[in-house]
């Protein structure tokens, strides 16, 4: 009898476990668990709903939301796509339905519904898992072939293929590294933006359907949805930019300056359009009318106070400058970051020139395999870094029952 073992009871590895045991039924397929808690980030994203993949169907266009990873998980989806996902989770009894933004969640809105489906299934294929009980220490027996584990309850197992899905866990990490895999540091990936600014007070829970921001002296630049926070600045276009930003703001201590383009348009457009209305309504107040779908209230706080109580008849040219940059250049200092909810996600990990993506196997080290976030990838938010574990775990379960039939 085979014996796999999976080191993480996270998504990546209990979906790598499911795959494996269903594809090789004889084999012995462990999970070990170093907490007492599984799939604690399946259950806490999404807001608690799961936000299991993205409605992006080409390999080619989905890798775009990977600031790492990119080019390696090409043949990756190419081998296990959303597509795959979406027949996968069906062919175990749990629909997903597709939001208007493409995120994709089980019809029933909870994250228990892909929870009980993970650990149905690994009951029904015979899986061990077992909790409080991390890897500790692992070797390569060069006699046998086979890969020497000492747990963390101190059992000795002998495994003819390990699975690595421990995350980004630190000291998994440093057992890696002892063995001789190289290790990217970590930083965070996925934040929200902190700023102090008096033009954003007592505005938490506004949001702007499209905004611009820009990190001008990084080159990085992000379009969409944007929410202002107690702490500052969140919402798809500030997470797009952390995310591909998270090595160099890290290396900036999280303190830059960043440029809001409120109305999404760009300057010229603004102030065109501001001129247009002066034109065609000079007797009314500029407090009184927002522009560009910007809620009335920030509109009132981003104007000039000694523009605000003018009419647009009285309007300099001077003036509309001045609304005009306040709109789409308005400059904003970043104090800091926060952790965008519950969900951390990290840049970092096992270094991916290691790693062989038609199969996820070490290419150091035969039957040593990694799924999931311990690898140096990591997407945007939207269902993204899910998928990147789900197609990784199958890779690598599809690699190991053509190894081992």
């Amino acid at each position: 009898m085979k014996t796999i073992v999976i080191a993480g009871g996270g998504a990546a590895g209990f979906f790598a476990a499911i795959n494996i045991a269903e594809k090789l039924p004889k084999a012995r397929v462990i999970i070990l668990e170093k907490s007492s808690k599984l799939l604690e980030k399946v259950r806490i994203s999404g807001g608690g709903r799961c936000n299991v993949t993205h409605a992006c169907f080409e390999p080619k266009q989905l890798v775009k939301f990977y600031p790492r990873g990119e080019r390696e998980l090409l043949s990756v989806f190419m081998q296990f796509s959303p597509t795959n996902t979406i027949q996968w989770f069906e062919k175990k009894g749990v629909k997903l339905k597709r939001e208007k933004d493409g995120r994709m969640f089980p019809v029933s809105d909870n994250s228990e519904t892909i929870v009980n489906c993970f650990l149905h299934a690994a009951t029904q294929s015979g899986i061990e898992v077992q909790l409080h009980d991390g890897i500790e220490r692992l070797h390569f027996n060069e006699a046998d072939k086979t890969w020497k584990i000492t747990s963390g309850n101190n059992k000795n197992i002998s495994a003819d293929a390990v699975v690595i899905c421990t995350g980004s866990a630190v000291k998994p990490w440093q057992i890696l590294n002892e063995i001789g895999c190289d290790i990217v540091p970590s930083v965070p990936s996925l934040f929200t933006f902190n700023t102090k600014d008096e033009r954003l007070r007592n505005l938490a829970g506004v949001s702007l359907k499209t905004a611009s921001v820009e990190i001008k002296n990084l080159k990085l630049k992000e379009t969409g949805p944007m929410l202002i926070t107690h702490w500052g600045l969140s919402g798809p276009a500030i997470l797009r930019l952390s995310a591909w930003g998270a090595r160099k703001l890290n290396e900036c201590g999280y303190k830059f300056e960043i440029v809001i383009d409120f109305s999404g348009l760009g300057l010229n457009e603004v102030q065109q359009q501001l001129e247009n209305f002066k034109t065609n309504n000079p007797k009314k107040q500029i407090s009184t009318h927002s522009f560009f779908d910007i809620p009335e209230r920030l509109w009132q706080q981003i104007i000039p106070l000694e523009i605000q109580e003018k009419k647009w008849a009285d309007l300099s040219k001077k003036d509309l400058i001045k609304i005009s940059e306040s709109i789409a250049v308005a400059k904003f200092q970043i104090t800091g970051k926060s952790t965008f909810k519950d969900e951390f996600v990290t840049a970092g990990g096992v270094s991916l020139k290691q790693i062989d993506f038609k199969t996820m196997q070490a290419k150091q080290f035969p039957n040593l395999y990694f799924a999931g976030e311990v690898l140096d990838i990591d997407a945007i938010t939207g269902g993204f870094n899910f998928q990147a574990a789900w197609s990784t775990a199958w890779v690598a379960s599809e690699a190991i029952s053509k190894n081992f039939k």
